[in-house]
């Protein structure tokens, strides 16, 4: 047995990477150390599968890099031995004989390429270079699921920026109270998981959540769906209907979109406020409620109660313990560990080995600006495990809007006015019209789409699309 180690110069702090080639042509194993030796790497040869599993067996490897057709073991059966002896070993495979069925069996075992002789030098070093920080990243991302999990998160709330460690410590400040709650935020920063959050914590936890967005309600239903409704109430009506405040007895009632609440049905949640009781639609008895109201918008309410738009009253009842989530791009710290726990989540159910995201991957989406927050970090990492063929998120599997960065910079300067002033008014709604006009254009004329584009609730962006007339 023949089996020569060769010393290499590491490329970063620590010890260098450990590759082994293993191909029956001597020049072969000379020419792969020639190219390979210079990267840093300690590169260790075997003539044939025997001294191969001979190396794994004595001390780690990181990569190896086996010839397909050797006399004594395919190179098949090398890669099928090293992922028994550990599965996260990196196996690339090479031959001169490429065949369709050879290809598919190497990569359903786990191979991570396969390359056909001849190839680029280059090309091997650039892939033997991405695969190994793909497996360093994916041990890092181990490591630190691990130790962060329990520091980092909180009832499925994911954070480790300071804004996020504020909200964990305000939870579980007030879950206990029985305080209403007003959660702010723009849609997509996961206003529904706190109010969740709250729930698990309190008291109440025992009792039931219930959650009614109140954007996505039409207003002739929402009085019926919340307060229920009475035999004969209107036509339709056939038999009494509980409501969702009585389905909550005891437990929480989520209001998310409470923003979009019309005048009446702001008046009647008010009652409930004060008095703890209600009437059903039709009915005439007074009916108790033991509820907790958590409230949720993307909205700015005290601007709305300038403008008239929502009660001074209910804004002050609903604001009795604000919690404000910060945008996405504003702790992009947050993002490795979202991004994580999506890839794990997306991975599981559909059954794929996707386990890491590539360092290059990684840096668009802590680079891009994430105008549906949460939401759509979560959108990317489930089309990316879908689409991606490899065990590692690549760059090329995100959106384009991810890889160019989609979102405009917003100029934090100095602003000039005309000598002459301006109508400032008019200019918001000259920006509103335009970017309503261009949302419509990139979501095809779906409204809905167009909303999440720009951040909305449907609603507000059927309101603006009517008041400007674009369709």
């Amino acid at each position: 047995m023949t089996v020569t180690p060769d010393g290499g110069t590491p490329v970063t702090a620590g010890a260098p990477a450990r590759v082994l080639i293993v191909d029956d042509e001597p020049s072969m194993r000379q020419v792969l150390r020639i190219v390979l030796r210079p990267e840093g790497y300690d590169v260790v040869v075997a003539s044939n599968g025997a001294e191969a599993l001979d190396v794994l067996r004595t001390g780690p490897v990181d990569l190896v890099l086996s010839d397909l057709r050797m006399p004594d073991m395919s190179g098949v059966e090398v890669l099928r031995a090293a992922k028994q002896l550990n599965p996260d070993i990196v196996v690339m495979m090479m031959t001169a004989y490429a065949s369709t069925e050879t290809a598919v069996e190497a990569m359903r075992l786990g191979a991570a390429d396969y390359f056909i002789k001849p190839f680029s030098n280059d090309e091997l070093k650039l892939k033997v270079r991405r695969h190994l920080e793909s497996r360093r990243l994916r041990q890092e991302n181990v490591l630190l699921k691990r130790a962060m999990e329990s520091a980092h998160e909180f009832s499925n709330i994911i954070g480790r920026s300071p804004q996020m460690l504020e909200v964990f410590a305000m939870v579980e400040a007030i879950a206990r109270t029985g305080s209403t709650v007003l959660i702010t935020g723009q849609s997509g920063t996961g206003k529904d998981m706190v109010a969740r959050a709250i729930h698990t914590h309190s008291l109440r936890k025992d009792e039931p959540f219930v959650a009614l967005n109140c954007g996505a309600m039409p207003e002739a239903l929402l009085e019926s769906e919340l307060f229920g409704h009475v035999r004969g109430a209107f036509t339709g009506a056939d038999t009494n209907k509980k409501g969702l405040i009585e389905v909550a007895e005891r437990g929480t009632i989520f209001l998310d979109e409470i923003g979009e609440m019309n005048a009446v049905m702001q008046v009647k949640l008010l009652r409930v406020l004060q008095e703890r009781t209600f009437r059903r639609v039709g009915g005439t008895e007074e009916v108790k409620a033991d509820i907790r109201v958590i409230a949720a918008t993307n909205q700015d309410l005290e601007r709305l109660v300038a403008e008239g738009r929502f009660r001074e009253d209910l804004f002050y009842r609903i604001n009795v313990i604000p919690i404000h989530l910060p945008p996405l791009r504003d702790r992009p710290e947050d993002i490795p560990l979202l991004a994580e726990r999506f890839l794990a989540r997306y991975a599981e159910r559909m059954d794929k080995p996707v386990r890491s995201i590539s360092r290059e991957a990684m840096e668009l989406l802590i680079a891009h600006a994430w105008p549906g927050n949460v939401r759509e970090l979560e959108n990317v990492i489930e089309r990316a495990v879908a689409l991606e063929q490899t065990p590692v998120v690549l760059p090329e599997t995100l959106p384009v809007s991810v890889r160019r960065g989609s979102q405009p910079a917003v100029s934090a300067g100095r602003v000039d006015l005309p000598d002459c002033g301006m109508d400032l008014e008019a200019h918001v709604e000259g920006v509103y019209r335009d970017h309503i006009a261009a949302a419509l254009r990139q979501a095809g004329g779906v409204q809905v789409k167009a909303a999440e584009l720009l951040g909305m609730s449907f609603r507000s962006f059927r309101y603006y699309a009517k008041k400007f007339n674009i369709r």
